[in-house]
């Protein structure tokens, strides 16, 4: 690499519109897990600063829920443009800033794109229901408001394209957003706020529809405690969402959670190995297996399982391991040096439980710094604690079984119920494992591996992962209110259930 990756940065969010964010006095250290290298450091919020953010963020409300739906989602259609002219600068930095390999940068900036045009045309359909009224010359009807200030809190994994989920529809919904990115991912917060900011100047509409908090955990509490934000959106770890649930319920105002995930596919004995080979490998291995939706057990019929074991080991010997801004490039670092001992923890845990390491497990030798491991594939006796604990690292545990039942057992004895898998041929164990006594999961499919959603269809899981959705399907309604409303258009007054009071 001819450019080091500060300046590569600084010249990216130039690009993006972003001016120089740093500060050699701030407390906020940007880092990039490629190499480990300090990027910048930036000013904090303060929570007086946030109460001031979100007062005109509520300002900004009170304007921007008179514009008329379409309207809005001209904001959304400019800001679609805007990040198919930057999505290779953007992606960069996704990659730069998280660690995920190119492709998976681009491809993120893609479901923004994708996203923002699924908010645009839901902009000419926010519609409600005309309902029967049981007395004469009435009529009932639903319709959906905006809600007010959306404050969103993501992790550092998917950097960008979790906030487009949201804030797509927030804003075609009627709501502006106040985003509190993870503090390990704020550049591409930034860049994304530029673009916000000047998709509105474009469409004319007003400032400050995106704004971007800088901080950590009191930044993240001191948006969760005002009541100004009805709806508070997060993602990460099932321990973050039981801290900031309680918070929000306290005041009685909306969550919207998206938490851990501990997923797992099953492979029947009539499935297409190839084919299951390679969904796996995506699934487990992609974005250093650092996905909420990432593969982390493998239920695997007794019939195939040497076979599969052996074939998903030669697989994991091929894939190349290093910095992921090279364009061979399929696993990429961790984000951290707390993940890469994570990752070491729970590989030892498992082998005292009585795993045998098939492959993978160590540090991986990639020259410059930065949390590289080899992707681990560990063969269990059984689903031990370990294995029901979601560890954010590239570690796959293989567990066997006889039926069908025996296998939905396994998958849905843990705790969190994300995405799921099956793979085969036969119709009856598919329409079981996404049938109400199959997999427990918000997420359940066949012949295809746990992670890589559409943003057509609603996201979220059940269980410890919170229970919300966001982007497709009617997410949008978790952004408005609904208001019922009956109309007499009569000149009488019954009441309903035939109540007489003369």
């Amino acid at each position: 690499m001819t450019t080091s990756l500060d300046a590569l940065t600084t010249d990216l969010l130039a690009r993006l519109g972003v001016g120089d964010p740093f500060d050699a006095d701030g407390t906020l250290v940007a880092r990039t897990p490629v190499d480990g290298s300090e990027l910048g450091r930036l000013v904090e919020h303060t929570a007086q600063d946030v109460a001031d953010v979100v007062g005109r963020s509520h300002a900004t409300f009170l304007q921007w829920r008179t514009v008329p739906a379409p309207v809005r989602g001209q904001v959304v259609r400019e800001m679609g443009e805007l990040l198919r002219e930057h999505k290779e600068d953007l992606g960069r930095l996704v990659s730069i800033e998280a660690g995920k390999i190119l492709s998976e940068g681009l491809g993120e900036v893609q479901e923004m794109i994708d996203v923002c045009d699924l908010a645009v045309g839901l902009s000419r359909q926010l519609h409600g229901l005309t309902i029967a009224s049981e007395r004469p010359g009435h009529r009932m009807m639903e319709q959906w408001h905006p809600l007010g200030v959306v404050g969103i809190i993501s992790a550092f994994n998917f950097p960008v394209a979790v906030w487009s989920w949201n804030s797509a529809l927030a804003l075609v919904c009627g709501d502006p957003v106040v985003w509190k990115p993870s503090e390990k991912t704020v550049l591409t917060a930034l860049a994304c706020q530029a673009i916000a900011a000047e998709a509105a100047r474009r469409a004319g509409a007003p400032e400050g529809l995106v704004q971007v908090l800088v901080g950590g955990r009191e930044v993240g509490e001191a948006l969760a405690d005002d009541p100004r934000v009805p709806l508070v959106s997060a993602t990460g770890s099932t321990r973050m969402g039981k801290q900031i649930a309680p918070r929000v319920a306290a005041r009685l105002g909306r969550s919207l959670l998206e938490l851990g995930g501990n997923n797992a596919a099953v492979v029947a004995p009539s499935a297409d190995l190839d084919l299951a080979v390679r969904g796996i490998v995506f699934s487990a291995v992609g974005t250093a297996g650092q996905r909420c939706t990432s593969l982390r057990r493998l239920i695997v019929h007794e019939s195939v399982r040497s076979e599969l074991v052996e074939r998903l080991a030669k697989a994991y010997g091929t894939l190349a391991i290093g910095s992921p801004l090279e364009e061979r490039t399929l696993v990429g670092p961790l984000i951290d040096a707390s993940a890469r001992e994570a990752f070491e923890a729970a590989i030892a845990q498992a082998q005292a439980d009585g795993g045998t390491l098939v492959t993978g497990g160590g540090v991986a030798p990639v020259k410059g710094g930065g949390q590289y491991v080899e992707p681990a594939i560990l063969d269990m006796p059984a689903q031990t604690d370990v294995v029901r604990t979601e560890t954010f690292a590239p570690i796959l545990y293989v567990l066997g079984y006889e039926t069908l039942d025996e296998a939905v057992a396994l998958h849905n004895d843990v705790a969190q119920g994300l995405s799921s898998a099956i793979f085969t041929s036969d119709v009856r164990e598919a329409e079981t494992f996404v049938s109400v006594t199959g997999s427990d999961c918000g997420i359940a499919n066949v012949n295809i591996g746990t992670s890589g959603a559409e943003i057509g269809g609603a996201f979220g899981g059940e269980k410890e992962t919170g229970g919300g959705r966001e982007s497709g399907s009617d997410s949008w309604r978790a952004y408005m209110r609904r208001a019922t409303n009956t109309i007499n258009y009569s000149t009488e007054l019954p009441l309903a259930q035939g109540v007489e009071f003369v």
